[in-house]
């Protein structure tokens, strides 16, 4: 599904990224760990087409098609879904109508028929009652007064309702107590395990991956990928940390 070869990238003429490679495959779960500093928001940046990050080298492919060749919106529509470490305030914009103009302008763009109003709504009632989300708080402005554990459930709630095949999530983790975190954990699990889907995981910690366990586990630090394993490695990096693999 996803397929990145020797990727380079830079940020403000800086090299952060110093040729990752990576093979995501569909029904794959692929949690990234490392160091601050090591890359792995500029990588989901990067695949994101977040202006201001700039490759050098490589290349990345998504179900066959250039990835790097693409806008942002037509990553959009094709099935890459981005989760923000920091998902941004939108005053003025309620939940309900930025969704759903958000789902509908993919649809167009793949030849579906838009959701009416009414369809919409069912769909969102699902997601936010499988994230254990109230529906008035999809009539707020976009995460507008939201605690940081409820911005991180609202953009699953986001994600369920849009429906990607591959979900990058940077450090969907931060700043959820521990009734959260089962609960976006499971909402993970219900919306993206699946054959046809995958998912990228960006964390610092092991207590994600109780929840969400992932089929590989990979250590990034100074650019690139420098260890790979299964869930057996992020258990080892938390008991001792990054400083032996990363040096």
């Amino acid at each position: 599904m996803l397929q990145i070869e020797n990727l380079h990238a830079t940020v403000a003429d800086k090299p952060i990224l110093k040729g990752l490679s990576l093979t995501i495959n569909a029904g794959e779960i692929h949690a990234i760990m490392g160091p601050n500093g090591a890359g792995k928001s500029t990588l989901s940046y990067v695949l994101g087409g977040r202006p201001g990050y700039e490759v050098t080298d490589g290349s990345a492919t998504f179900d066959g098609a250039d990835l790097l060749d693409m806008e942002p919106h037509e990553r959009a529509a094709a099935g890459l879904f981005l989760g923000f470490q920091y998902p941004v305030e939108i005053p003025g914009v309620s939940n309900v109508q930025f969704l759903r103009e958000a789902l509908n302008a993919q649809r167009r763009a793949r030849g579906e028929e838009p959701l009416s109003g009414g369809e919409f709504l069912k769909v969102a009632r699902d997601k936010a009652a499988l994230l254990k989300m109230d529906m008035d708080m999809l009539k707020r402005p976009v995460n507008v007064g939201f605690s940081g554990g409820e911005k991180k459930r609202n953009e699953m709630v986001q994600m369920g309702i849009i429906d990607p095949k591959l979900a990058i999530l940077d450090e969907t983790d931060s700043g959820l107590d521990i009734d959260a975190l089962r609960t976006v954990g499971d909402g993970i699990n219900s919306i993206m395990r699946r054959p046809d889907k995958a998912v990228l995981l960006i964390t610092h910690y092991q207590r994600l991956l109780d929840y969400v366990q992932p089929d590989f586990v990979h250590v990034l630090a100074a650019g690139r990928i420098v260890k790979s394993g299964g869930p057996e490695l992020a258990r080892e990096l938390e008991a001792h940390g990054y400083a032996e693999i990363a040096a």
